[in-house]
């Protein structure tokens, strides 16, 4: 059997993506894998737990110090999350 309309494999992803309706949680799912590339290992290994819920981006830390510094730099690091995210994605970082 041959098909009329023939469609690349990205083509078809784009419509899966599209008819599930998984492009904001891939979103979310990219900012957080951003993390490790923004803060770098230091911080990156003192994160015990990270997840993004409607906009806010919870982290977990293990170390007071680096949960001190954090509270400082939230809106510069939520800038430069959405920056490479090419949208608005975290709209506030709580940091626990």
């Amino acid at each position: 059997m041959r098909r009329n309309k023939t469609i690349t494999i990205g083509e078809a992803l784009e419509d899966l993506v599209r008819e599930y309706r998984l492009a904001p949680k891939l979103k979310e799912a990219s900012v957080i894998n951003l993390w490790e590339g923004i803060t770098g290992k230091v911080i990156s290994a003192r994160t015990k737990k990270i997840y993004l819920k409607e906009g806010v981006l919870h982290i977990y830390l293990t170390s007071s110090v680096v949960k001190n510094e954090l509270m400082m730099l939230r809106e510069s690091l939520c800038n430069q999350l959405n920056s490479r995210a090419g949208e608005v994605v975290v709209k506030e970082i709580v940091v626990h």
